[in-house]
């Protein structure tokens, strides 16, 4: 990201960069709103984890979502859109029409908010987990896949994500568990079915991991079967968390509405509880946490908001 004449005030500020967050950096630039975009991490989120996403519309043979978003991201630039990698700590109304964002890198003010935070992933909570971080725990395939090379590993999670992960991780490594604390999985069937035709794919179902062991690295996780109570010990070489997501909105509290698994609740419009800043993709209340779904979020976003400076 481009961290150069950089100025402090703009018409819209967009904070964070994945698919939701450069649709709506799209729209806004291009309807010549001067718009900044804060993104604490790469840009375009989550969604770059993604070997290849195949139902985003006008991709009959599927794309990468680091392609994708990297598409994006220069369909924004190309219309003024600037860009920071900052973390966002606060946002403050100052008047009808004018917030102040708090970021590592300073404050910046701006006509509007679009608040595109998407998630973190979700964290085991398991002994050993947090020990075990980089050296046998993993939180990214895409990232960590190669270092597990002909070794044993593990997926916990039976959504999109997991299968998604012990899909690309079986190009590497020599067997990939997939377990799952239900006995079905969530994944879409289409998804199901790519993961089943994996041979070096087992499924382990009902089942929990309760912690996670090793000397240096992991070595070994323990297991409990909800459905038969029975424990026992899975040898591996490494573990990769893939069981949902916790909203980026610790920051809001007291600022926004939030549902109560501390998702923003918007209208139709994408508007938030506080005119003038609204909020779209994932970290919005009833997401169906795809990627379509958060580009056209990120639209409806970017046209209120620029109704709204209109009006202001």
């Amino acid at each position: 990201m481009n961290q150069e004449t950089i100025k402090q005030t703009y018409d819209v500020i967009i904070i964070g960069g994945g698919p939701a967050g450069l649709s709506a950096a799209i729209y806004t630039s291009r309807d010549r709103l001067d718009t900044l975009l804060i993104e604490k991490n790469l840009t375009g989120g989550m969604i770059n984890e993604a070997e290849k996403v195949d139902n985003f519309p006008g991709f009959p043979e599927g794309i990468s979502g680091m392609d994708l978003t990297a598409k994006m991201f220069e369909q924004a630039k190309k219309y003024g859109l600037k860009d920071i990698s900052s973390e966002v700590s606060t946002i403050m109304v100052k008047g009808k029409s004018d917030f102040a964002v708090t970021t590592s890198d300073g404050e910046f003010t701006s006509r509007s908010v679009i608040i595109a935070g998407g998630s973190d992933k979700q964290k085991l909570d398991a002994p050993g987990e947090k020990q075990y971080i980089g050296r046998g725990v993993s939180y990214c395939a895409t990232c960590d896949a190669p270092f597990y090379n002909d070794k044993v590993v593990a997926v916990a999670g039976g959504g999109n994500s997991a299968l998604y992960e012990a899909m690309h991780l079986a190009k590497f490594a020599r067997k990939v568990y997939i377990i799952h604390r239900r006995d079905q999985l969530r994944a879409t069937p289409v998804v199901q079915e790519r993961a089943k035709a994996e041979p070096k794919i087992e499924f382990i179902m009902s089942t929990i991991i309760e912690a996670v062991e090793g000397g240096d690295f992991v070595e070994k996780l323990k297991l409990n079967n909800v459905a038969t109570g029975q424990k026992s010990d899975l040898p591996l070489d490494g573990v990769f968390i893939s069981i949902g997501l916790k909203p980026n909105t610790e920051y809001l509290k007291g600022l926004v509405a939030l549902d109560e698994n501390g998702m923003i609740t918007v209208n139709d419009k994408m508007e938030t509880s506080v005119p003038g800043i609204y909020a779209a993709g994932d970290i919005r209340h009833n997401s169906i946490r795809q990627t379509v779904a958060a580009a056209g979020d990120g639209a409806v976003a970017a046209v209120n908001a620029k109704r709204w400076v209109d009006e202001a």
